[in-house]
C-alpha cells in the first residue's frame, strides 16, 4: 500500500501531490438541490476533473450516476493521463459527498491504489494550503485499464435474488424519514419506501462535519451488521451509499457491494418491485 490507509489526510497529501505518479482528481457533482458551478473555482494544486455527471455516466440510462462500461471507463482515465500504477487520490469540494462514489467506481473497475481525502477541498483550506484556479492538462494519454471486479457491484436483479438472505444486510443510506415513507423523495415518479429486510444508516452518520468519523465511532455504527455478512449499500442514487461502503472499508469489511440503480431504479412505479414501509 502506497498509505497505510484509504483514507488519507491533508498531511500525508501535502507531501505527495507534486509527485508525478500521483494523479489528483477533483470529483465534484451537485447535490440536491445545490451546486458549486456558479462558485469560483478553487482546487489542491495539479488537480484534474473526473467528470462523474458527463464522462463517467452512462447516458443512455434513464437512471442517474449509472456505471459506464469498461470501455468507456478506459478511455476517459487514458484521457486523464491515468496509467496502470498510478496513485489515483481523490477528493470534492463539498467536504466528504461524491469522492466516495469515484473511489467505489475505480474499485468496481479494477484498481487497487486508490485513495480519498479526508475532508476534502475545505480540510486542505483550513491548513491553508496553496489554491489553483484551473484544472491542469494530462502530459500525456495513459495506459490504466479497467478490469469490472463483479465482487463490489450490485444490480436489481442481484437483489432480487439476495434480498431475504439472512446472510446479507442491505444498508440504505438516505435519511430515516424517506427509508420509512414519512417523507417524499426528491425524485420524481418514485414510490416511498425501501427495500424489504434492509436496515437504515443515514450516510451523515458516519460523517463529522466534512470528515469521517475515527474507526472506534465507525464500527459502533456498524455493531449490529454482522462483519461477515455480505453487505450491500444503497441511497437515491448511489453516491450516499458509496460513502457507507467507504466506511464499512475502513474498519475493515470487505464483502463490500453498491447497488448501482439504488431507488431511482427500484422505487419506479412501472418496475413494481417489492417494497417495505
Amino acid at each position: 500500500m502506497y498509505f497505510p490507509s484509504s483514507l488519507i489526510t491533508t498531511a500525508q497529501l501535502q507531501k505527495e501531490y507534486e509527485k508525478p505518479n500521483v494523479i489528483l482528481l477533483d470529483c465534484t457533482i451537485d447535490k440536491v438541490g445545490q451546486s458549486l458551478k456558479d462558485a469560483q473555482l478553487a482546487l489542491i494544486p495539479n488537480s484534474l476533473f473526473f467528470d462523474i455527471e458527463n464522462t463517467f455516466s452512462d447516458h443512455s440510462s434513464p437512471l442517474p450516476h449509472t456505471l459506464v462500461s469498461t470501455e468507456v471507463f478506459t478511455k476517459g482515465i487514458q484521457e486523464l493521463g491515468i496509467n496502470q500504477n498510478s496513485i489515483i487520490i481523490l477528493y470534492d469540494r463539498w467536504g466528504v459527498y461524491s469522492s466516495p462514489r469515484a473511489w467505489w467506481m475505480f474499485k468496481v473497475m479494477g484498481f487497487e491504489q486508490v485513495y480519498v481525502l479526508d475532508g476534502g477541498l475545505p480540510a486542505w483550506q483550513e491548513k491553508h494550503e496553496p489554491i489553483a484556479d484551473q484544472y491542469i492538462k494530462p502530459l500525456a494519454k495513459g495506459n490504466g485499464e479497467a478490469r469490472f471486479n463483479r465482487a463490489w457491484y450490485a444490480d436489481k436483479d442481484y437483489i432480487l435474488t439476495q434480498y431475504q438472505n439472512s446472510a446479507t444486510r442491505i444498508i440504505d443510506a438516505r435519511s430515516q424519514a424517506r427509508f420509512t415513507a414519512s417523507a417524499p423523495e426528491p425524485r420524481a415518479g418514485l414510490r416511498r419506501g425501501h427495500i424489504p429486510y434492509s436496515s437504515n444508516l443515514s450516510f451523515d452518520l458516519v460523517l463529522e462535519g466534512n470528515n469521517y468519523r475515527s474507526k472506534e465511532e465507525l464500527k459502533k455504527l456498524f455493531e449490529t451488521f454482522n462483519a461477515t455478512h455480505e453487505q450491500i449499500f444503497t441511497c437515491g442514487s448511489g453516491v450516499t451509499a458509496s460513502i457507507l461502503a467507504f466506511a464499512s472499508h475502513l474498519i475493515g469489511n470487505q464483502n463490500i457491494k453498491v447497488y448501482d440503480g439504488s431507488w431511482s431504479e427500484w422505487g419506479q412505479e412501472d418496475l413494481d418491485l417489492p417494497i417495505a414501509q
